[in-house]
């Protein structure tokens, strides 16, 4: 029998290696965590300061009433008939509006990214290596980088005689088009990573090749799908240059839109700014942590593989 391990005892040198270690993580966990207490300390000052200078974690009569404006007040800045607060969209039209903008563009980047990235993974034609540095050259490309032919392009398209840009199925398009280069070249690193002896046996036994690609590789490669999933939906759910170029009537705005009306020329009502900030950011915290089983070993085995 193998002899049980024995601990070592603490020496000067490690527990000094430790307590610097923990020292280091805490500086980086204040550092990141400024700006959120900052966006908190906002959301709950009454004072609705219009130029926030310094930051006070409980400020003075703290409540909730910026919270309350954002969820149940119409966003008057946002009618469809002008000066009528019943045509005025809510936080509830803006969510809808945002959650089917999100979730297309992730339904939309797994099926397209997953089945390119299969293509570039398992087979071999012309064009292939210039294809996935192709990639990595539009990943590198910020996304104001394509607006001119995006919009030409979905302006050309047309649904019941009305542009395909003008739509949320069109927007959701759009940020599909700026997402799918990461998801194709993160997926396809880790299609690479699952054995081709499992797929071969499957074909042995009968199976289609549609059959082994969604039974097999699929489920094997659930932690790159998730990444996918996330990354697409905040590409969805927090962009709104693309946003404010396409969509023209208020009932179709997304709340990051919403988000950017607020900020005016002269003075913001930063206190509902922030709550809204803080709000928007919910969904985003439920995905990740609904998938962070999965997300870490996405990102860490399909990045090194090409």
């Amino acid at each position: 029998m193998p002899e049980p391990k024995v601990k070592k005892p603490w020496t000067r040198d490690a527990v000094l290696r430790q307590v610097g270690t923990q020292a280091m993580l805490l500086a980086v966990l204040a550092v990141v965590m400024f700006p959120v207490l900052w966006v908190l300390s906002l959301a709950l000052d009454p004072r609705n300061i219009s130029k926030p200078l310094e930051l006070t974690l409980i400020p003075p009569g703290a409540s909730f009433e910026a919270f309350r404006k954002v969820l149940f007040d119409p966003f008057t800045n946002l009618c469809t008939v002008p000066n009528d607060l019943d045509s005025c969209m809510t936080f509830s039209d803006l969510l809808i509006n945002s959650l089917l903008v999100a979730l297309t563009t992730s339904v939309l980047a797994v099926v397209v990214g997953a089945s390119a990235a299969y293509a570039f993974s398992r087979f071999r034609f012309w064009g292939r290596q210039i294809g996935m540095i192709g990639f990595i050259a539009l990943i590198m490309m910020p996304a104001t980088g394509v607006l001119a032919p995006l919009f030409v392009l979905m302006n050309t398209i047309r649904i019941g005689g009305e542009p395909l840009r003008k739509t949320l199925l069109g927007l959701a398009i759009a940020y599909t088009a700026t997402a799918l280069p990461f998801a194709i070249w993160n997926l396809k690193g880790y299609f690479d990573t699952v054995p081709i002896d499992l797929e071969q046996a499957a074909l042995v036994d009968g199976a289609s090749p549609m059959r082994v690609y969604t039974r097999i590789v699929l489920p094997l490669s659930t932690p790159a799908l998730a990444v996918t999933v996330l990354f697409s939906f905040m590409a969805g759910w927090t962009e709104f240059i693309l946003a404010w170029l396409f969509l023209d009537d208020p009932s179709r705005f997304t709340l990051a839109m919403a988000l950017r009306g607020m900020q005016g020329q002269f003075t913001t009502p930063w206190s509902e700014f922030a709550a809204m900030s803080v709000l928007m950011s919910i969904p985003i915290l439920l995905l990740f942590f609904g998938l962070q089983r999965w997300i870490v070993s996405g990102l860490t085995v399909g990045s090194v593989k090409g």
